[in-house]
């Protein structure tokens, strides 16, 4: 499986942004997707997750009444919608995947990784 992010843009504090994250390969439903992002100097961080089927979707407090999660069955593909979106939701916002879904909030636990996409919420 090969993952591919995109969306990423500037947006003003209180703006909506949508990533995708474009899957190609074979995935079951044991699939899960992770969105991690990384602000300079700190460490990568978990923002939210779902598996392939859609029965389950994880979002870390930050995102909790701002950020959703669907996919797209159609383009394989997994789409995190963030809005009301804070200066610090700010850095590069990458897709990850692996199977099961012990663990999904540490990095370490993916094998699958896309290239990242640069969020920046500025004024």
């Amino acid at each position: 499986v090969q993952l591919q992010a995109s969306g990423g843009g500037l947006v003003q504090p209180g703006g909506s942004l949508r990533l995708s994250c474009a899957a190609s390969g074979r995935t079951s439903n044991a699939y899960y997707t992770g969105w991690f992002r990384q602000a300079p100097g700190k460490e990568r961080e978990f923002v939210g997750g779902i598996t392939w089927n859609s029965d389950r979707t994880d979002l870390a407090d930050s995102g909790k009444g701002r950020f959703t999660l669907s996919r797209d069955y159609a383009k394989n593909t997994v789409h995190l919608q963030m809005s009301s979106l804070k200066p610090e939701d700010t850095g590069v916002y990458y897709c990850a995947g692996r199977s099961g879904v012990r663990s999904v909030l540490l990095p370490t636990s993916y094998n699958v990784w896309g290239r990242g996409t640069q969020v920046t919420v500025s004024s």
